[in-house]
């Protein structure tokens, strides 16, 4: 049924209210008719190129109006879209189109030099994405009519999400997963309506802004106001001046907010909610922004591979400042032990979750997918308590994943890179805490013998192989404890910082 591919979302409400704004980036504004429009010219243009239902289509876009276009414009063909960071270098990026097997990339201009490298090995056919030039190219296209059909369980969009083994994984959303998230978002979390304004500070390419600003908008009739890259004091100016309605941000956008000299200047009196995720909130943090700015914080949790919330502190429902909520309607959690045994309130589990957010599974990785999905639960690799009001509050994390400003960064992947340098014998990558990203990166390695080379060095070796965000910003040099096996035991890492 066409209803099924959420790309209908945007058609629909430019059928309806087609001079409603959809997109603000600074001074220019996409009504919904003209999104439609621009999106349905780019499907014309992607099915030149070859794409057909079902064909993964990566897409490599900062927060610009040019993200949505593109996005809805996959998913009109009925094609699969690949979001990616935009910071990933030409390596990671050829990893990720060769596992999805990507006919067609999408790329931004400023990123098109590591694409092209990309390209060279997968044979990815790449569409550059410059302003000026994407327009021409727009004006000289047919509109696309009408919206692919999709069933629910078809894949809309894969996710590239990495574990502390192996290489990344693809969490497969359907477009099922995808709506229902949305829509019980939008009823029943952070209630929009036409004429609304969000804030789209957060990544487009990650699941928290791209379901929760971008197809929130769709849906709801809301604008989506962007921000390519986050300053806390241009996101207070774009606050007041397109009168924001609701905020979604990460703790480090939210301490960022309270670092602003002379905040009360911004007028931020039409903010309704604000909602973070992606990382534990400090308590502190979330009560200085009600403080600041009168507004409500509420905190919740999800992952990738389940659309991604799956707990929320619910309005109507009370809140719990310093947990993050109860399951989300059409969603189970449970707490486990190690032997996969449900735990009582009050003691340390792994979340499992179970409900419609959850995904189909990792693209071409069945194995992984039993591994994460068994008996219908979905475990989250997260541990948590949980209360008596059924709130649950996250404790650890059974992964050495990092979250840095909201981003995940997986200790082993900037340790293979720090093994290709000649002079390093041993590295253990971890996670630090920060006042300011949640948590830093830092190193401890040991050197070959007779081998030299300066942390700095070592730095700027890594920074240039991999993604910005996730280079060791602390590295020191010693010997690194190990257990009787020789495994290193990162937990008992010291060092000074």
């Amino acid at each position: 049924m066409s209803g099924a591919n959420i790309a209908v979302w945007l058609s629909d409400r430019a059928a309806s209210d087609p001079d409603l704004p959809a997109i603000k980036q600074g001074d220019t504004i996409l009504t919904f008719g003209a999104l439609d429009a621009a999106s349905r010219r780019f499907a014309t243009i992607l099915g030149e190129h070859g794409v057909r239902p079902g064909d993964r289509v990566a897409l490599i876009i900062p927060n610009v109006a040019y993200f949505p276009i593109a996005y809805y414009a996959i998913l009109r063909c009925g094609a699969v879209a690949v979001p990616m960071n935009p910071l990933l270098k030409a390596g990671e990026i050829a990893y990720a189109w060769g596992d999805a097997g990507a006919k067609v990339a999408v790329v931004f201009a400023l990123f098109a030099e590591e694409a092209a490298k990309a390209a060279e090995s997968t044979g990815t056919d790449v569409i550059v994405v410059a302003p000026g030039e994407f327009e021409k190219l727009l004006a000289g296209a047919e509109p696309t009519p009408g919206v692919v059909e999709r069933t629910e369980t078809d894949t809309a969009v894969i996710l590239y999400t990495s574990g502390t083994t192996g290489n990344p994984k693809g969490a497969e959303l359907s477009h099922n997963n995808l709506r229902t998230n949305v829509i019980t978002s939008v009823e029943t979390l952070m209630p929009s309506q036409p004429g609304d304004v969000l804030f789209g500070g957060l990544p487009l390419f990650h699941s928290f802004g791209q379901t929760c600003a971008m197809n929130c908008a769709m849906y709801s009739g809301a604008c989506m106001t962007l921000l390519p890259k986050f300053d806390p004091e241009t996101a207070l100016q774009i606050c007041a001046d397109d009168r924001v309605n609701i905020f979604l941000g990460v703790p480090t956008m939210y301490m960022g907010l309270l670092s602003v000299p002379g905040k009360e200047r911004f007028d931020t009196s039409h903010l309704r909610v604000c909602a973070s995720g992606g990382a534990s909130l400090p308590l502190e943090v979330l009560h200085g922004v009600e403080k600041a700015f009168g507004v409500q914080v509420l905190e919740g949790y999800g992952l990738s591979e389940t659309s991604p919330v799956a707990s929320f502190n619910h309005p109507d429902l009370g809140t719990k400042p310093g947990t993050v909520g109860t399951p989300i309607r059409g969603c189970e959690f449970d707490l486990r032990d190690l032997d996969d045994r449900p735990v009582d309130d009050g003691e340390i589990g792994e979340i499992v979750i179970r409900g419609e957010n959850v995904m189909k599974g990792y693209w071409n990785r069945p194995e992984a997918t039993a591994e994460a999905i068994r008996d219908g639960w979905f475990h989250s690799g997260d541990l948590a308590t949980r209360d008596a009001d059924g709130y649950y509050t996250i404790v650890d994390r059974k992964k050495d994943m990092i979250i840095r400003n909201g981003f995940n960064v997986y200790p082993r992947e900037v340790e293979e890179v720090l093994y290709t340098h000649p002079a390093v014998a041993e590295a253990a990558v971890f996670g630090v805490p920060d006042a300011l990203h949640g948590e830093e990166i830092a190193a401890l390695v040991l050197l070959k013998d007779g081998a030299s080379v300066s942390a700095e060095e070592l730095q700027s070796y890594v920074k240039d192989r991999i993604a910005g965000y996730k280079y060791p910003r602390f590295i020191r040099f010693g010997e690194l404890p190990k257990g009787p096996t020789g495994k290193i035991l990162k937990r008992e890492i010291k060092i000074d910082l």
